[in-house]
C-alpha cells in the first residue's frame, strides 16, 4: 500500500511518527563507527534520558526538513551547544573523535536517510524515483546545516549506495559500544507504558539492522524472528495510512511548535 505524499513531492511520511520505529536503528549504526561510539561513550547520557534525547534528535530532523528559517536557526544552535565539548584525542588505538567532524557528521545524516528509507520501505512498498530523490535532497541538509560541506554528501542515490555499502562493511562493535547498545535497548528510565512495548521494539530494531551490523551487536536471529518482523511491518503498513493526518503528524507538528515558542 502506496502512502499519501504531499503535492510538492516530498513523501509525506517524512514527517510521520512511523520513522519513529528506526530510531534506535539508526543510533545503533552511527555507534558503530569507533570513532562516534567513543564520543558518545564519554560524553553522552541518552541512556539515563532516551525519551529527551529522542525529542531532540526528531526536533532537529523536522525543523531542518520542514522548519522555516528561524526554527532551523534554533535547531542547529542546539546542536551545535550539545557537540562543543564532544571531543578527544587518539588513545591507545582508539580514533580520536569531534562532533563537529564533518566525517562523522556525514555518517550520522546516512544512518538516518538509510533507515528513514528502509522503514518507508519495509513497512509500505518501495519508494517512486521522485518520492526517493526528494527525501534524499531533504537528508543531506541535515549534516550540511551543520559543519559537513555539502559536497560531501554523495551526488546521487547510486553514489550513496557505494557509500553506504563501503561505510557498513568498515564498522566495528566492541565491548563498549556492546554495553552502551544495551542500555539503549533495555532502558531502565521509560514509562511503564512505553517498557511494556521494548520487546516488540527490540525486535524491530534487530530486524531492519543490516545482517552484517546485528552479527556485529551479537544478536541472535533466526527465521522465526524475520518472520515477526515482516508479519508486524506487514500489518503495520496496512493500518498505519487509515489514521487520522494528525495523529500521524503529531510529533513532527509538537516539535516544530516546541522550536517557535522557543527563545
Amino acid at each position: 500500500m502506496r502512502h499519501p505524499r504531499n503535492d510538492a513531492g516530498l513523501p509525506e511520511i517524512a514527517g510521520d511518527a512511523v520513522l519513529i520505529a528506526g530510531g534506535a536503528r539508526a543510533i545503533l549504526l552511527q555507534l558503530a563507527d569507533p570513532a562516534v561510539g567513543r564520543g558518545v561513550a564519554r560524553h553522552s547520557d541518552f541512556e539515563d534520558r532516551v525519551l529527551d534525547r529522542l525529542w531532540a534528535t526528531l526536533a532537529y530532523v523536522y525543523a531542518i526538513v520542514y522548519g522555516d528559517h528561524g526554527e532551523r536557526e534554533k535547531a542547529v544552535r542546539s546542536v551545535n551547544r550539545a557537540h562543543a565539548p564532544v571531543m578527544g584525542p587518539a588513545d591507545g588505538g582508539a580514533p580520536a573523535y569531534s562532533a563537529f567532524d564533518p566525517q562523522l557528521q556525514l555518517w550520522v545524516a546516512a544512518t538516518l536517510y538509510d533507515t528513514a528509507v528502509v522503514v518507508l520501505e519495509r513497512t509500505f512498498g518501495p519508494l517512486t524515483d521522485a518520492a526517493a530523490d526528494a527525501l534524499y535532497l531533504r537528508y543531506a541538509e541535515l549534516g550540511a546545516a551543520l559543519q559537513m560541506p555539502s559536497e560531501l554528501w554523495p551526488a546521487d542515490r547510486m553514489a550513496f549506495d557505494a557509500y553506504w555499502q563501503q561505510r557498513v562493511g568498515e564498522l566495528v562493535v566492541g565491548d563498549e559500544v556492546r554495553a552502551l547498545s544495551r542500555r539503549l535497548l533495555f532502558p531502565s528510565t521509560l514509562p511503564a507504558y512505553l517498557m511494556v512495548a521494548m520487546p516488540v521494539a527490540r525486535l524491530i530494531t534487530a530486524g531492519l539492522l543490516p545482517s552484517r551490523v546485528r552479527a556485529l551487536y551479537r544478536v541472535r536471529w533466526n527465521v522465526g524472528a524475520e518472520s515477526r518482523v515482516r508479519g508486524i511491518l506487514r500489518v503495520t503498513g496496512l493500518v498505519w495510512p487509515l489514521l487520522p493526518r494528525p495523529v500521524r503528524q503529531w510529533p513532527k507538528n509538537r516539535s516544530l511548535r516546541s522550536l517557535h515558542a522557543a527563545p
